[in-house]
């Protein structure tokens, strides 16, 4: 047994959570058994259906049968409804012909049209909630639902939460198939595949997991699939709701899967061998499993040359550590630690703060809680005022407070670079978990000085160490030590050097390319003369 599988054996013995499509069905009153009778059928749609205004049905004759085209008006293109279906029934209605079974009906009228037979009630009504348009036709044992297609939702458009500089410039959109199609499209791999599930149950929303199956590990896999499985709720959303379903561990700032909206990004992570969640109805993406270092890296690193991208990425780690601990330092220093200070700049701290009122956590408290009220409010904001509040807002209180003698100058300077420090991660919502634990440290700070900082800083890398994402250690290939995978962590070599996936997923396949060795120069026209 590998070591993957002793690490989910806790979880093999749970019960799945999840309710079958038939269970939803029964509960709703759905008859299981379709009707030859077509009176019989369309009076148990018109009583499930009887309260909901965008529910249809137009009685229609297709040669000599007699029919019924029922369908969703809110999940499906009504234009594409009357070209693609209405449109050809209506050239034959002069037809006499009478057709022995429901599959000549769609030979002669639906040729080219995406199809499938229905043979169960719950079938159908469950094509209907898709966006099939179902063709019922009395006395036959099974209806024909067609795929019409749905309303056109968003465009693709650059993310708005990663600002690209070089790279693609799409993003994902509320369309799941749109974001697999995008997918697709960078990866033209008959190993690539993505496998549906639907979840909630009274959203009962399709989850699509992508992977490629020569690659990717089949125990992480295997846990994936069993915990999507267990997942038991009324309704899914967004994929914030299914992260909480299926991370090892809940209680922690920090997020233990990947989320994005570049397409680039979910297709570098797939060639790697991880797996990616994608959810109908959200732009958002999952990658699972999700180390720490992944945060601070992004696609766009992979587009720039690779000097530049390790100083950034260098850049990342330390903007992290000042956001963490910059407020803190300020408060044990100017309470309990002068002496680590110059004596003119102890002076200089020390005339300023010589009107403050308060001591320094509670000036300090309160910048930062300022702060984060305007960084709240410029994104609830329109956007026409979101950003011009954030910016004049922090301005104008900033060199109000200072003048009041509420706040010193020095502690403005150091809240404002220390929120700006923030805003370098690459990924949102692991700068929350600095901004958190930026108030515990502060408060520890106050009471303890440096020695609270230090223990504090032990415990949180602790807790880091002992955190997994689907059995692989969070701080990996930090802790444990992993040379193999030192090239693309604090420093990024050339994409020729780099010629493995990550060890510690344990891939199907470990290594990227065959030939490992920087590609020889082309010879100059000098040494082509001499041959």
């Amino acid at each position: 047994m590998s070591i993957l599988s002793e690490l989910f054996q806790r979880r093999k013995n749970k019960k799945t959570g999840s309710t079958t499509d038939q269970e939803i069905f029964d509960k709703a009153g759905v008859p299981k058994h379709y009707f030859k009778d077509l009176e019989k059928n369309t009076e148990e749609l018109l009583k499930l259906f009887h309260d909901t205004y965008d529910f249809q049905k137009i009685e229609i004759k297709i040669g000599s049968n007699h029919a019924c085209i029922c369908f969703l008006t809110t999940v499906l293109d009504k234009q594409a409804l009357s070209l693609q279906v209405l449109e050809p029934i209506r050239e034959g209605f002069q037809e006499k012909e009478s057709y022995a079974t429901i599959q000549n009906i769609r030979e002669a009228y639906f040729p080219t049209m995406s199809f499938q037979y229905v043979d169960s009630f719950h079938r159908l009504v469950w094509s209907m909630l898709n966006g099939y348009a179902v063709i019922m036709v009395d006395q036959y044992s099974r209806a024909l639902a067609l795929e019409v297609g749905g309303k056109k939702g968003r465009s693709i458009e650059e993310p708005s939460t990663q600002t690209i500089i070089r790279g693609p410039k799409d993003g994902f959109v509320e369309s799941l198939e749109t974001n697999v199609g995008l997918i697709r499209g960078r990866i033209k791999n008959p190993n690539l595949v993505f496998e549906s599930f639907y979840i909630g149950r009274d959203s009962h929303t399709k989850l699509s997991i992508g992977y490629l199956k020569n690659v990717v590990n089949k125990d992480i896999l295997d846990e994936v699939k069993k915990r999507i499985n267990q997942i038991d709720t009324a309704a899914v959303l967004d994929t914030g709701n299914i992260e909480e379903f299926i991370t090892d561990q809940n209680f922690t700032p920090f997020p233990l899967t990947y989320n994005t909206e570049r397409p680039d990004s979910v297709s570098g992570n797939i060639l790697e061998g991880k797996i990616a969640l994608f959810l109908d109805g959200t732009p958002f993406v999952i990658v699972v499993p999700t180390v720490f270092t992944d945060f601070f890296q992004s696609a766009e690193d992979y587009y720039q040359p690779y000097f530049m991208t390790s100083f950034v990425r260098i850049i990342r780690y330390i903007s992290f550590m000042i956001t963490l601990t910059l407020p803190s330092l300020y408060v044990a220093i100017t309470t309990y630690h002068h002496e680590l200070l110059p004596t003119q700049l102890l002076i200089s701290v020390q005339a300023q703060r010589e009107g403050v009122p308060f001591p320094a956590v509670v000036e300090i408290l309160m910048m930062e809680l300022t702060f984060e009220v305007l960084r709240e409010a410029g994104i609830r904001m329109p956007r026409a005022v979101g950003q011009t509040l954030s910016i004049v807002g922090a301005l104008v209180i900033g060199q109000a407070a200072v003048e009041a003698g509420l706040v010193s100058n020095v502690l403005v300077i150091v809240v404002a670079f220390s929120a700006i420090a923030s805003f370098v991660s690459p990924i949102y919502n692991f700068s929350i978990a600095a901004r958190l634990i930026r108030f515990v440290l502060i408060l520890v700070a106050s009471a303890l000085g440096l020695y609270g900082i230090f223990v504090s800083l032990i415990i949180m890398v602790i807790h880091l160490v002992s955190l997994r994402s689907f059995g692989i250690p969070y701080l990996t290939p930090v802790a444990p030590f992993k040379m193999e995978d030192q090239k693309d962590v604090f420093v990024r070599f050339p994409v020729w050097a780099d010629k493995g996936r990550p060890s510690y997923l344990m891939t199907q396949a470990p290594l990227k390319k065959k030939r490992f060795t920087r590609p020889s120069p082309p010879p100059s026209n000098s040494e082509e003369g001499s041959k």
